[in-house]
């Protein structure tokens, strides 16, 4: 025993397993006991390290289908399942913590040599730690956070670095990898794990082996590759409540000694977690499938080949954002003396629609103030109908036209929400889509004994189509009858105009008497990514990895927002349809003089060419170049030294196309085209950066502990930058607004590690702890801004530390724990405008709602406000016409010096020229704040306890999981605060390994909690509602696994 710890050095190149295994006896000093008839024609990946025999036999044992009993210093080598041994139960002996085999390094190495901070997970620990997916790695790992956000995005953030931008041209903070190869565009939300052999997360940037994204670490999965010499199989069948059902299974088929075959698959379906009050069913449900075929080639000792297909497929009703909360802001009641708590209007357009306030109040489950909404009181001042006929020789009231919506009456007015985050009150469920194929060829082969070279070609397609309501509650009835209305001459109008009896026809939406919304994504990307690497495993001292990577990807992603008032407006405001005259066809001639051209085509067959409705069109490539190398010299037996170097070279294109929601050329259109969309100039962005790392480590041999290591290093990441998605395509000679920055910068960050890896009590014990601190440049978060998500860039320190351990005092119970602390702090001088609090509480300033072709609230001094509200010119109805020009020059007019308004009130404001920052508002310092989803603590701690009784076995099981405080803006403020949650998960499994059964019942959630892990707030012209996320309800399951 004093031999097998005593931490021997080995150096075992890759060769055939009967020569490793002799390599092996030599330099560990044990015996090594195996029948040539297993052994023979086996071949092993070698191993270098200095770690316990046990470790480094593991290592050579990896793939080979055989496993090793021990006695004394004595190993002997059999084949899995000899003996009752099944799969399952040899891969416990990567569950204690210590000594699981990982590629973190790109080399298989024990986790406890490796100078990383790194987790990893086999088949068995995800399945015990109830880990289905990549969304649920957090409750395991320290300082890791995860949250569903806005769109098609999802942010898994590391030490507090994840992907809080939002753009196809923004690269992932964090890289999620498929057997080493990163993939810009994948299901780690939405897929489950399935044969795999381990998932790897690696904290920390890892800027020389895994490049470009992996700024915050490293998420990697390894799938389980075919087996030669063994035919198996396992089949895993599942029921639980919201009627789960769930299969998955593989099977492994040699084809004589050097080809083997494995085929693995899951499928997951049950009824939706969320309730739909105003359709009356569950939503939020899932039905998706997955399979993998793999296929290996080994025909001799120096070549290996694996070639990997897996596809993944979604088709559901799975709920993109969850529900949407709102403060109501009902606007000031007093301006300049003046009373205008009874002017709905005049309140509305002075009114931000939702206020900040806290997430878990009561008050935020109200909804925007409906006269705040642009096409609201566009609908409620301009949309006319007509006039009620006057009697006969008479004519009617013109004051009071028909309007498509009641002037007199909020359209939300009254309305709450439930306080059930899972409950929605929409008129519209969700359809959700997703397909993601992933192909992987990989090659190793031996230059010679000492030397392999590694290729690995990946190419993946991914598409995603995802519709649900835009608003998450329901306005109820509140169109007006365009039928039997008169004009100014108390003549009938000719037609029924567009909402006879008080029902309007969408094209895309259909008929309703309530305003409906609809947003859509629709994606399609690829990726083409080749790797080349040199790796040694010489005898001396010195060894090196050296290679260089080529990425291509491509993108095409469009956003819509659809909306039966747009399209109202289209065809009453802008074509025509007013006064129940005849609809404009926009096509005829094309381009006509504010003519806003409306799609006819029902939502899914839409030809995207409408102005009826918000078309966010993205196109996006990134053509990047890598080369790499790392040195590792072993000093002396204790201390190493790795240095490393990349040098990557980023180009991006992406294609301008900007929005065009109710534009149209000349008069009134304030655009430039009235039908379809127009490209801009391509922005073609370029970088060439350096990154590394250097690490220093060292294996003292201390007296209290069986194995030690410390290491000490510094590593450099780069995130690249990209193009913020364009705005508006207005006229500037009619419409006035400042334009946004077109891009945004790289990220860089410098960082320090220290930590200490312990292996105690003779293997029962291991004990891992770090300590960093991040110098981060041009951190990448996201708002919403004129309609579009702006990306900008925020430096920032970061510091923590972290603690992990796992403890086996009986072979029955163990149990594992971890701890991290994180600290954040935004540097000096950041700023920013935050769009829930423009005036940043400056009592002489206001906020104004623009016209609606605008799409940004504005900031008015209050002077010029109240001068225009007291004004005997001014009425509540005149209000859309008075009061919105302060955020810039439409066709209804502007304040500018000289103007026919400015001549009429006495005031000038030109917010362009006037107005703090073009009239957007006042910058927020974000000096000293905390980054987004950064927890000061997270804690894990989970236990389990195995009885035996006869051949069967009952292990308990339980986990819990809790992290603290936390925001969800860099603005920090009542609105952005997420309180601390927790997560219990309890299971117990009942096996029998002679038979290769499994029997398991397990409750996740189990107090059914509902934490809002994230929140996004939405857009000026849709109210800034926020879009808050949760977990998965209480789930209890039953399953039942027979391997074979």
């Amino acid at each position: 025993m004093a031999q097998a710890q005593s931490a021997p050095s080995f150096r075992i190149a890759p060769q055939s397993l009967d020569s490793a295994l002799r390599d092996f006896g030599l330099q560990s000093g044990v015996t090594i006991l195996a029948d040539a008839t297993i052994t023979n024609g086996k071949k092993t990946g070698g191993y270098t390290g200095k770690s316990d025999a046990e470790t480094a036999l593991r290592s050579l044992l990896l793939g080979t289908g055989l496993r090793y009993t021990r006695n004394g210093n004595v190993f002997v080598i059999t084949p899995v399942g000899n003996d009752g041994q099944s799969t399952a139960t040899s891969d416990s002996a990567n569950d204690d913590g210590g000594d699981i085999i990982v590629t973190a390094q790109k080399r298989e190495e024990s986790i406890q040599d490796v100078p990383i901070a790194v987790s990893a997970f086999s088949n068995k620990a995800l399945d015990e730690l109830k880990i289905e997916g990549g969304s649920e790695l957090l409750r395991a790992v320290p300082n890791v956070t995860f949250s569903k956000t806005n769109f098609a995005s999802y942010n898994f953030s590391i030490r507090g670095v994840g992907t809080k931008a939002l753009s196809v041209s923004t690269d992932p903070a964090v890289a999620i990898s498929f057997n080493n190869t990163p993939l810009l565009r994948n299901r780690l939300f939405e897929q489950e794990y399935f044969d795999v052999e381990r998932v790897e997360v690696l904290r920390g940037p890892q800027g020389t082996l895994y490049g470009r994204n992996a700024t915050g670490g490293v998420v990697n999965m390894i799938t389980n590759k075919p087996k030669f010499d063994t035919f198996e199989g396992s089949l895993k069948a599942e029921v639980g409540n919201y009627d789960t059902r769930r299969m998955s299974g593989m099977i492994n088929v040699p084809l004589g000694d050097t080809i083997a075959i494995r085929a693995a698959g899951a499928l997951t379906q049950r009824d939706g977690f969320d309730y739909n009050s105003v359709t009356d069913k569950r939503v939020n449900g899932r039905d998706l499938w997955s399979t993998r075929v793999s296929a290996g080639w080994e025909p001799s000792s120096s070549f290996k080949a694996n070639f990997i297909w897996e596809h993944f497929n979604e088709k559901d009703d799975r709920s993109r954002t969850g529900k949407q909360l709102c403060h109501t802001d009902p606007g000031p009641s007093m301006i300049g003396g003046r009373d205008i708590s009874a002017d709905l209007l005049t309140r509305g357009i002075l009114s931000q629609s939702c206020k900040p306030g806290s997430l878990y109040d009561d008050g935020a489950f109200g909804v925007p103030k409906g006269f705040s909404l642009p096409y609201i009181n566009a609908a409620t001042a301009m949309l006319q109908f007509g006039y009620l006929p006057a009697p006969p020789g008479q004519f009617p009231d013109s004051t009071n036209p028909i309007t498509m919506i009641d002037p007199t009456r909020d359209p939300y007015a009254g309305l709450t929400q439930s306080r059930n985050l899972r409950e929605i009150a929409t008129a519209y469920d969700p359809t959700f889509r997703a397909r993601n194929d992933v192909y992987q060829l990989n090659l190793e082969v031996d230059v010679q004994s000492d030397l392999r070279f590694f290729s690995q070609t990946a190419y993946s397609k991914d598409f995603y189509y995802s519709t649900q309501d835009y608003n998450r509650f329901n306005s109820g009835p509140v169109f007006r009858s365009s039928s039997g209305l008169v004009d100014f001459f108390n003549n009938p109008l000719p037609t029924g105009g567009i909402a006879p009896g008080g029902v309007y026809n969408d094209p895309q939406l259909g008929p309703s008497r309530s305003i409906l919304a609809v947003d859509m994504v629709k994606s399609r990307s690829s990726q083409w990514s080749q790797e080349f690497r040199l790796q040694s495993s010489f005898a001396g001292p010195v060894n090196f990895s050296v290679g260089a990577n080529y990425l291509h990807f491509k993108i095409d992603e469009d956003y819509y927002v659809f909306s039966n008032l747009f399209s109202a407006l289209a065809q009453g405001l802008f074509g025509n349809g007013n006064y129940g005259g005849v609809v404009l066809d926009c096509t005829n001639p094309p381009n006509q003089p504010g003519c806003v051209y409306v799609d006819p085509n029902p939502l899914n067959k839409i030809n995207g060419q409408g102005h009826n409705y918000f078309r966010s069109r993205n196109l996006s490539k990134t053509r990047s170049l890598a080369a790499f190398g790392e040195l590792y010299w072993q000093a002396t037996d204790d201390l190493k030294l790795t240095a490393g170097l990349r040098y990557t070279d980023d180009r991006k294109t992406s294609t301008p196309i900007k929005t065009q929601l109710l534009l149209a050329p000349g008069f009134g259109g304030s655009g430039v085209i009235g039908i379809g969309f127009r490209n801009s100039p391509d922005i073609v962005q370029h970088w060439g950066r350096v990154t590394g790392r250097l690490v220093l480590d060292w294996q003292p041999k201390l007296a209290f502990t069986d194995e030690t290591l410390v290491y000490t290093s510094y590593s450099r990441g780069y995130k690249g930058g990209g193009a913020n998605p364009p705005s508006i395509d207005g006229d500037p000679t009619a419409l006035s607004f400042a334009p946004l920055p077109e891009t945004f910068k790289p990220e860089s960050v410098n960082a320090f590690e220290i930590g200490m890896k312990n292996t105690l009590a003779g293997g029962k014990l291991t004990l891992n702890a770090n300590a960093f601190f991040y110098n981060y440049r041009n951190y990448q978060v996201s708002q919403i801004v004129d309609r579009i998500a702006l990306n900008e860039n925020y430096n920032a320190n970061i510091w923590g530390a972290e603690l992990e351990a796992s403890w086996r005092p009986v072979p029955a119970f163990r149990i594992n724990a971890n701890l991290g602390y994180l600290g954040t702090r935004i540097g000096k001088g950041m700023r920013s405008i935050d769009v829930m609090n423009r005036t940043q509480d400056n009592p002489d300033w206001v906020l104004v709602k623009p016209w609606l072709q605008l799409a940004s609230n504005c900031v008015a001094p209050k002077a010029v406000v109240e001068k225009i509200v007291t004004s005997p010119f001014y009425t509540d109805q005149s209000a859309l016409a008075y009061l919105t020009p302060l955020c810039g020059g439409s066709y209804i007019g502007d304040y500018r010096p000289g103007s026919f308004y400015s001549q009429i009130f006495g005031v000038t404001y030109d917010p362009l020229v006037d107005g703090p920052n073009a009239g957007k508002g006042f910058y927020a310092d974000l000096g000293g704040n905390e980054l987004p989803n950064s927890p000061h603590w997270t804690f894990n701690v989970g236990a389990q306890y195995t009885i035996p009784f006869d051949s069967w076995a009952v292990t308990l099981r339980s986990d819990y999981y809790r992290q603290s405080s936390s925001w969800a803006r860099a603005y920090n403020s009542s609105i952005d605060r997420l309180k601390a949650w927790d997560n219990t998960n309890l299971s117990l499994t009942l096996e029998r390994p002679e038979s290769n059964l499994a029997i398991q019942f397990y409750v996740k959630n189990v107090f059914n909690d509902a934490p809002i892990t994230d929140a996004f707030i939405n857009s000026d012209d849709s109210g800034l509602t926020t879009n808050v996320f949760t977990l998965d309800p209480r789930i209890i399951g039953f399953n039942v696994t027979k391997k074979f």
